[in-house]
C-alpha cells in the first residue's frame, strides 16, 4: 500500500511565470534545493540538501525527468535512501498548472511513499512541500514588484 502527498496552490501569475519556477534550475533552487534539472525528458538530476540521517537520507534525491509540457505539466521520478545506492523511497512527482482567470492553479501529487518504509519521511515531505510551494509567490512577487507577500 502506498500513500501520495497531495498540495494545490493558487497563485496570482500566469502559468508562464509560474512554470519557470518549477523549470529554470537557478529558481528552483531558490525556494526548493540546489539541483542540475534541466526541463528534458530522460535528463537525469539530483537535489541536494542537508543529510538526516534519522530518518535515512543522505541528502541526495536522485530524479529523471519523465514528462514535459510547457506551461501545464511536468513530472520525475524521485528517489532517495540512506546512502551507499541504497533506495528506500522510489517515488513521482506531478506537477499540474491549469489557467484561471486572473491566476494559475499549481498541483502537486508526490506518490509512491511506502506506509512502512517511508513512514517517517512521509510526514516531513508532506510538510516540506507545501512550505516550499508557497515559497514562489514570494519570489515571483520580489522579481517583479520588489517586495514580498505575508
Amino acid at each position: 500500500m502506498t500513500k501520495s502527498i497531495q498540495h494545490t496552490v493558487f497563485f496570482p501569475h500566469n502559468p508562464e511565470v509560474v512554470w519557470e519556477y518549477l523549470t529554470t534550475a537557478e529558481l528552483i533552487a531558490q525556494w526548493l534545493m540546489p539541483n542540475d534539472f534541466l526541463p528534458i525528458v530522460g535528463h537525469d538530476f539530483q537535489f541536494r540538501s542537508k543529510p538526516k540521517k534519522e530518518i535515512g537520507f543522505d541528502g541526495i534525491n536522485y530524479c529523471k525527468v519523465l514528462e514535459v509540457v510547457p506551461h501545464k505539466r511536468l513530472s520525475y521520478s524521485w528517489k532517495t535512501g540512506p546512502g551507499n545506492g541504497e533506495i528506500t523511497l522510489d517515488s513521482i512527482v506531478v506537477w499540474t498548472l491549469i489557467p484561471k482567470d486572473n491566476g494559475t492553479e499549481l498541483s502537486l501529487v508526490h506518490s509512491g511513499f511506502k506506509e512502512i518504509e517511508n513512514s517517517a519521511i512521509f510526514p516531513l515531505m508532506n510538510e516540506g512541500w507545501l512550505s516550499h510551494i508557497k515559497r514562489i509567490d514570494n519570489l515571483i512577487n520580489v522579481s517583479k514588484h520588489g517586495a514580498t507577500t505575508a
